[in-house]
């Protein structure tokens, strides 16, 4: 059986995984696939303090609630980083300077 160090160390390195993808890549899929490990990592955390005190639904729900936040986050980052690509022909992180004067 699992315990729950167990499950907080999983989610631990998820998400220094997560965080280095971030950290760490140029292209903005990538970085947005780190912001998704980082996001399943905090699910795994809170539905792992649920299933040891299961007293309330609320490690669920609020798992549900990450779901839906980052659905919504992949659906603005692929549509800027599609906008992206159409303007600059790159998906490059450091070449973002559209916003600059």
């Amino acid at each position: 059986m699992v315990t729950l160090n167990g499950y907080l160390i999983f989610a631990a390195a998820l998400f220094s995984i997560g965080l280095f993808g971030v950290l760490a890549r140029k292209n903005a899929v990538a970085i947005l696939m780190g912001v998704e490990l980082m996001l399943n990592a905090v699910n795994i955390n809170l539905v792992a303090f649920w299933r040891y005190n299961p007293a309330t639904i609320t490690g669920q729900v609020f798992a549900v609630m990450v779901f839906a936040v980052s659905a919504a986050e992949v659906a603005v980052g692929l549509a800027l980083v599609i906008s992206l690509y159409r303007r600059k022909n790159s998906v490059a992180a450091d070449e973002i300077d559209l916003m600059k004067w």
